[in-house]
């Protein structure tokens, strides 16, 4: 029923000087370049990084885990300037090619709940985010986790999907627990020590320093891209405050520092931001000229949510004006068999029924079809947010929704005309995060947050990167780094890949330069005044199809 339309904005960067004769150079000013101070560790020891985290720590971007990502993951980009003051080598899991995704055994990976974590990465197509294969045509990823597993000691130990309580899990990375209780980015990286839980992995190194990043981002993640559905749960924070607690306590054991980072508003993310509530365009060839029709029917039920009392869930489409699409509102009382009742008891509904082809005696089944369908309905308000994917299905025929009203005696016709996405159908709340959901992430996150920054106070070898604050400015007014401002737009923004959730390998780099200020101002290092930092300018935001 709509396209989103994403534009990427050319940037032009020129610089000219000229100089016509000699006698131009007399008239050049000489620049004064002030001497950087010498680069100095502080009170940390650098010789040992280990990092533990999840999707940021591995390098996750455009919905896909892929070398060239991982060797721009932030640990990797520390680790370079770790190197500058003593730093060991930094070993890290790489995938086998450049296209993302895994599969088991020669065969795809089919699980419903982690499959967006196995599919290959997503590409510009030069209006949004694609599949690679819509680009560059079908393509198998070559990173097997059950035939071509890398062994060793890796220094990064970040797992995407993994939520805090996972990293103390034995055999999380087992090819045996999987899929029920293993993750296969887990089991890439243990194949040494199948059985050993993350956090065993890291201390087996015996680590100087470390990183401990976004742990609870996933605890709240899979809840929120799953619409609140209940396929997925929020991690309690008593498991969560145990987890984190055990996760630093060790860690530092054995007299390492370290960084950790809070967990940021994730609904502030493209995922939930970019699709809006009212997409529906009375413009459009299909919609258009449905919407006397869609008034037609809806009106029948409107009349009924006024006479009880309901004037929020009337549904109406404008001629002139871009509509709100239609949800299924779990939070609201159940009136199927009040609209079934009432349109039952209606002397003029059979007559409405006729006008859809359909006898009189059918007037029984469209009262309970509409019933059921339209009893927890209303149309959106910008107050929800819509995840990402929703912006392919909304308008589509639901085909599944169609067999079962053709089942039920309709005629295809009118089945796919009762299964319109969003229109007709109410949109299944897996598709959409209600304010009453978004409240329930936002104190899940709140009451992390009072954890990780307790425990980061009560230590003086721990520093606290505070990746809230650091999302909420790009969200509202703009991050400065670089020579860019970073915001939180889908494509253009710079700052979050085309997944809509995680880092583009230049906002990696950003992130990389926000852990340094945090360890000179904890620790008195001084990576800053002396200029290791990492330039965004020299990380991409996107990588090109043809790159495999």
């Amino acid at each position: 029923m709509k396209n989103i339309k994403y534009i990427l904005p050319l940037l032009v960067i020129s610089a000219f000087v000229a100089c016509n004769d000699i006698e131009d150079v007399d008239l050049v000013e000489k620049e004064i370049v002030a001497e950087l101070p010498e680069l100095t560790a502080g009170s940390v020891d650098f010789s040992n990084y280990v990092a533990l985290g999840a999707s940021f720590t591995a390098g996750f971007t455009d919905n896909a885990l892929f070398k060239a990502a991982q060797e721009n993951s932030f640990p990797n980009l520390l680790a370079k300037k770790f190197q500058m003051l003593g730093g060991g080598e930094f070993t890290q899991p790489l995938m086998n090619d450049n296209i993302g995704g895994l599969v088991l055994g020669g065969n795809l990976v089919i699980n419903a709940q982690t499959d967006t974590l196995f599919k290959p990465r997503l590409v510009f197509d030069g209006k949004g985010p694609a599949a690679l294969k819509d680009v560059i045509g079908d393509i198998t990823p070559t990173t097997d986790f059950l035939l071509n597993n890398p062994t060793g000691t890796f220094k990064n130990l970040g797992v995407p999907g993994a939520k805090s309580f996972h990293l103390l899990g034995n055999g999380y990375g087992s090819i045996a627990n999987f899929p029920t209780a293993a993750n296969p980015y887990a089991i890439r990286l243990a194949a040494d020590n199948p059985n050993a839980s993350l956090l065993e992995l890291a201390m087996a190194q015996n680590p100087t320093f470390f990183t401990l990043s976004e742990i609870g981002g996933n605890d709240v993640l899979g809840y929120a891209t799953t619409g609140g559905d209940g396929t997925n749960t929020i991690t309690d924070i008593n498991t969560f405050d145990f987890a984190f607690n055990t996760l630093v306590t060790t860690l530092t054991s054995n007299g390492a520092k370290g960084v950790v980072t809070n967990v940021p508003y994730i609904t502030d993310l493209p995922h939930f931001t970019t699709v809006p509530h009212n997409p529906l365009d009375p413009t459009n060839e299909d919609f258009g000229p449905q919407i006397p029709t869609l008034n037609t029917v809806y009106g029948a039920i409107n009349q009924i949510f006024i006479a009880l009392e309901q004037p929020n869930r009337v549904i109406e489409f404008s001629e002139t004006a871009a509509s709100a699409v239609v949800i299924k509102d779990e939070t609201l009382d159940d009136l199927s068999s009040q609209i079934i009742g009432a349109l039952n008891a209606s002397e003029t509904f059979p007559i409405f029924v006729q006008q859809f082809g359909l006898p009189v005696q059918a007037a029984p089944l469209v009262a309970n079809l509409l019933g059921n369908a339209y009893g927890q309905a209303r149309q959106a308000t910008e107050d929800d947010l819509f995840v990402l994917p929703s912006s392919s299905t909304i308008g589509e025929i639901n085909t599944k929704s169609v067999a079962s009203l053709m089942n039920q005696g309709l005629t295809l016709q009118l089945a796919g005309q009762f299964s319109v996405e969003g229109v007709s159908l109410p949109l299944e709340d897996k598709w959409v995060l209600l304010p009453s959901e978004q409240l329930e992430i936002k104190q899940a996150t709140d009451a992390y947050n009072q954890t990780i920054a307790a425990v980061a106070s009560a230590s003086s070898d721990i520093a606290l990167v505070d990746l809230n604050s650091i999302l909420s400015v790009a969200s509202t007014t703009g991050l400065e780094a670089g020579e860019f401002t970073f915001t939180t737009d889908l494509v253009t923004g710079g700052l979050v890949s085309l997944d809509g959730i995680h880092l583009t390998s230049r906002g990696y780099a950003v992130m990389a330069n926000k852990f340094l200020e945090q360890i000179d101002a904890t620790f008195g290092s001084n990576f800053i005044l002396s200029g290791n930092v990492n330039n965004p300018a020299d990380y991409p935001t996107n990588y090109s199809p043809a790159l495999q």
